[in-house]
């Protein structure tokens, strides 16, 4: 878990709107309509060496967000890699974490959004392990959450959108207050979904199982570990996962550029051993991201 820091008030720079300003007078007016309307996206991704894990999928995917909301974003996905380097450069930032921003200004107010323009923020800073590092060695304790993911044809789920994430707020919050350390989320149909904020896994026999991405982000750290699963021969399976199967399944972990590759222990009244296959995604993800894969 990251330590408490107000993010208003750093040394550094931020990107804003085609140029660097001081990290202090990257502000925005209390009229903005994304503000007041949740409309907004994001993307949250990792720096390592001081290069961008996968930019150029997390610049696409901020761009296809962006346009489910109805918002054209007038910068290509070249333009935004080339920003989001230049955000990177400029703060000297070898290893951390970086929050591309996209949202409707204060031109216009009411839910209407007609010909309000898009605007765009790019910011990073250091950032280590999300839960903490004792997490990684004696994994997560997971409260079961009363929010449920919603349903395609309710929301845009398919876009990385602030809005969606006001229900995994209130999720982590009140796991947090109980003594967890975050929250397993269902769907609509009661099936299991996702963390607060990060993709899940089991594991059953030796082989990889996890829920079908169809009302909630299929995970740009989610298709990496997939990829390195099936690179070790590893059987990996998406489907409808119900919540009576949990006490079947021998491992768990969560996926995500923030999390990384986190172990789980604990979902409500279900135990989880932080196995070896676990520990080996880990490292496979640790060794790609810092280009030092190993050939097996």
């Amino acid at each position: 878990m990251s330590e408490r820091r107000d993010y208003d008030d750093r040394d550094g720079f931020i990107w804003f709107d085609g140029k660097l300003v001081p990290w202090r007078e990257a502000n925005i007016h209390v009229l903005t309509h994304a503000l007041h309307y949740a409309s907004s996206v994001f993307e949250g991704q990792r720096i390592y060496g001081g290069e961008v894990f996968r930019l150029t999928d997390h610049s696409r995917r901020l761009k296809r967000s962006a346009a489910l909301l109805g918002m054209e974003l007038p910068w290509s996905v070249e333009e935004i890699d080339a920003a989001c380097r230049e955000v990177v450069a400029a703060n000297g930032m070898d290893d951390g974490y970086m929050r591309p921003l996209a949202w409707r200004g204060s031109e216009q107010m009411g839910v209407t959004a007609l010909d309000v323009p898009a605007h765009l923020a790019i910011a990073c800073w250091p950032w280590g392990a999300y839960f903490g590092e004792e997490a990684i060695l004696k994994g997560l304790r997971l409260d079961i959450s009363p929010w449920r993911r919603p349903a395609p044809y309710t929301a845009p789920t398919e876009s990385k959108a602030s809005g969606l994430y006001m229900i995994c707020t209130l999720a982590r919050l009140e796991a947090e207050r109980k003594g967890y350390d975050d929250a397993l989320m269902f769907d609509w149909r009661g099936q299991v979904a996702e963390g607060t904020g990060a993709n899940v896994f089991f594991v059953k026999d030796g082989a990889l199982h996890t829920p079908t991405p169809d009302c909630f982000l299929n995970g740009i750290t989610r298709q990496t570990v997939m990829d390195l699963a099936r690179r070790r021969g590893i059987e990996v399976v998406e489907r409808a996962i119900w919540p009576e199967e949990l006490e079947g399944f021998e491992q768990c972990f969560l996926t995500g550029s923030a999390a990384e590759v986190t172990p789980v222990n604990a979902v409500g009244p279900w135990r989880f051993e932080v196995g070896d296959l676990t520990r080996q995604l880990r490292k496979d993800y640790l060794d790609l991201v810092n280009r030092r894969l190993a050939n097996d």
